[in-house]
C-alpha cells in the first residue's frame, strides 16, 4: 500500500504569555525543525517519536511512504493563523499533488489551539479529509495530553494515544498507529466508541508511575486486541476551550464491544476520582525538607515552571528558595535566560557578574532574581540525550553556562540556556559539567517527564508550586470556553458557563 504521512505538533496553554509564529516550527531545539518530503523519514529514525515507530512497521510491512512534513513548535500560546495556514497548506499540498494513496497517517498532538481554530486538530484532519476523500483511511497518533474532540473523532478512522507519562512509549504509539491502519486495510472502517471524563485533572498528578493511572492504564492494556483497541488521554487542562478535558476513544469491529470497553473504561475514571492526589508544597517548605534529609540528591520539581506545557522556564521562585534558604549542594536547570548566557560567554570561566536573571517574559507574580554569580562552565547547547524518553535525541539550546551564587551562606548553583528546554535528562546537567547524583538537592523545571531519567537517582521527589504560566491549580483559572458541569479537579468544584 501506499501511505502518505505527516505530522504537525504543538501543545497549547491559552494561559501562558507567549505564542507559537511559524519561525517557531522551523527551528531545531530538542527536535529538528519543520523537515519536508523523503528526508522526514531519515531525520526521525531511531528516535522515541510517534513518526518514528510508525515509518519502521510501516516499512517493516513492506508499505511505500510518501512524507510530506513533520514540524513542531515548543509549547506555548497559540499558534498563530499564519503559522497554522502556512505549515497546513505545504501538508495538503503535497497530498493533493502525490500519487493517489491507500492510507493517510498524522502524526499529531492533540492539544493544538490556534488563532481562529479552537480545535487545532480537528480542523487538521477536517482539511486531510478533505483533500484525500472519505473513502481513504485516516490514522492518527496523540499525546497522552490530548483534548480529544468530537470533530477529531469524527474525522479519522482511529486514534492510538500514548500510554505513559513520562512518555516513554511515543515511537510504540506510533507501531500502535500501524497495526490499527493494517486493520483498517484488511477488514473496513471499524466501530467507533469515544466518551468524555468529567473532571479534569492537573499534570501534576497524571503521572502513570502513580496511582491511579497506573492500574487503569493496566486495566486499558488488558483490553487490547486484534479487533479491539481503547485507549484512555488525560488531558492538557491549560487549554480553555470546550472540549478541554480527559476523554475515552475505542476502535473495534464489534460495536457492542467497543461501547462496552468505553463505558467500563470511563466507569473506572469515576470511580478512581478520588484517589488523584496532587501534593504540592510551597518552595520554601520543599527547600526545607529537602535540607532535612541526609541522603542525597533530593529532586524537587517546579511543576508551574515546566516550559514542556508551555511555561517561560525563567521564573524565579525556587531559586530565591534555594538562596534564602541557605541551601548547600544544590543546582537548579534549566532556566531561560540569552542575555546572562551571553554575559556569561562573554565574562569566561571564573568570570563574575552582577545580573538580573530571569523574570523577563511576562510571568505574572515573577521577578527577576538580583546577585552576584561566578561562571563556572560554559556550554554551547548541543549535547546528545542520554535518558528513557528523549535518548539519542541531539539538542541545539544556544549559549548555556553554570553560574554559581556569590552569597557565602548558601551553595547553589544555576544552569542557564538560550532556549526554552525541559530539564527531563540528566544531560542537561553533565553538559556543564555537573553530575546529578553527586549533588544534595537538585531543582527541574519539569512537572513530570524527569522522572524517568531522574527517579533512578533520587533519594526522594518533592513538587513544588511556584509562581509559573504552567497552571497545576486549576480551581484558580479563569476558563471562558471550557464547558459547563465539568468539576476544575478531582472532586471539585464545577465549572459555571
Amino acid at each position: 500500500m501506499r501511505i502518505a504521512i505527516a505530522g504537525f505538533q504543538h501543545e497549547t496553554n491559552t494561559f501562558a504569555p507567549m505564542g507559537a509564529t511559524f519561525e517557531d516550527f522551523l527551528k531545531h531545539d530538542a527536535w529538528p525543525g519543520l523537515t519536508r518530503g523523503t528526508e522526514v523519514v531519515d531525520a526521525f529514525a531511531g528516535l522515541n517519536l510517534p513518526i518514528a515507530g510508525f515509518t519502521q512497521a510501516a516499512r517493516a510491512a513492506g508499505h511505500e511512504l510518501m512524507p510530506a512534513l513533520w514540524a513542531s513548535a515548543e509549547p506555548s500560546s497559540y499558534v498563530t493563523r499564519d503559522a497554522f495556514e502556512r505549515v497546513m497548506s505545504m501538508i495538503c499540498e503535497d497530498f493533493a499533488s502525490g500519487p493517489p494513496v491507500d492510507a493517510v497517517y498524522l502524526d499529531l498532538h492533540g492539544a493544538m489551539v490556534a488563532e481562529g481554530f479552537d480545535d487545532g486538530e480537528g480542523e487538521i484532519l477536517r482539511r486531510v479529509r478533505q483533500v484525500v476523500g472519505a473513502g481513504i483511511p485516516v490514522v492518527a497518533s496523540l499525546d497522552l495530553h490530548a483534548n480529544v474532540t468530537p470533530e477529531m473523532v469524527e474525522h479519522a478512522d482511529a486514534i492510538a494515544i500514548f500510554r505513559t507519562y513520562p512518555h516513554v512509549d511515543m515511537a510504540h504509539t506510533g507501531a500502535r498507529a500501524h497495526r490499527l491502519l493494517q486493520t483498517i486495510l484488511d477488514r473496513g472502517p471499524p466501530a467507533k466508541a469515544y466518551r468524555q471524563v468529567p473532571y479534569l485533572t492537573p499534570l501534576s498528578a497524571q503521572s502513570t508511575r502513580e496511582e491511579p493511572n497506573r492500574s487503569i492504564y493496566r486495566q486499558i492494556e488488558s483490553l487490547d486486541a486484534p479487533d479491539l483497541s481503547v485507549d484512555y488521554a488525560c488531558g492538557f487542562p491549560p487549554s480553555d476551550i470546550r472540549d478541554c478535558g480527559a476523554s475515552v476513544v475505542a476502535y473495534g469491529s464489534s460495536a457492542e464491544r467497543v461501547e462496552a470497553a468505553a463505558d467500563g473504561v470511563l466507569a473506572r475514571l469515576i470511580e478512581a476520582e478520588p484517589e488523584f492526589v496532587n501534593a504540592l508544597l510551597s518552595p520554601r517548605e520543599a527547600v526545607r525538607n529537602a535540607m532535612e534529609s541526609d541522603a542525597g540528591p533530593v529532586v524537587i520539581a517546579d511543576v508551574q515552571d515546566n516550559p514542556g506545557a508551555g511555561a517561560t522556564s525563567d521564573t524565579t521562585g525556587l531559586l530565591e528558595a534555594l538562596v534564602e534558604g541557605g541551601a548547600r549542594g544544590a543546582v537548579l536547570a534549566l532556566l531561560q535566560d540569552p542575555e546572562v548566557a551571553e554575559e556569561a560567554h562573554h565574562r569566561g570561566v571564573g568570570g563574575k557578574m552582577s545580573v538580573s536573571l530571569g523574570g523577563k517574559l511576562g510571568t505574572p507574580g515573577v521577578r527577576p532574581w538580583q546577585g552576584r554569580l561566578r561562571v563556572a562552565a560554559l556550554g554551547d547547547g548541543r549535547f546528545t540525550c542520554t535518558g528513557e524518553m528523549y535518548r539519542g535525541t541531539r539538542t541545539e539550546l544556544g549559549p548555556m553556562a553554570l553560574l554559581q551564587v556569590g552569597d557565602p551562606s548558601c551553595d547553589v548553583s544555576v544552569v542557564v540556556g538560550s532556549e526554552r528546554f525541559q530539564c527531563l535528562d540528566q544531560a542537561v546537567f553533565r553538559h556543564v559539567g555537573i553530575e546529578p547524583a553527586e549533588q544534595r538537592i537538585v531543582v527541574v523545571k519539569s512537572t513530570v517527564h524527569f522522572r524517568a531519567d531522574f527517579d533512578p537517582i533520587a533519594e526522594r521527589t518533592l513538587l513544588s508550586v511556584a509562581p509559573g504560566a504552567h497552571p497545576c491549580i486549576l480551581r484558580n483559572l479563569d476558563y471562558r470556553k471550557l464547558r459547563a458541569g465539568v468539576r476544575l479537579e478531582p472532586c471539585g468544584p464545577e465549572h459555571r458557563a
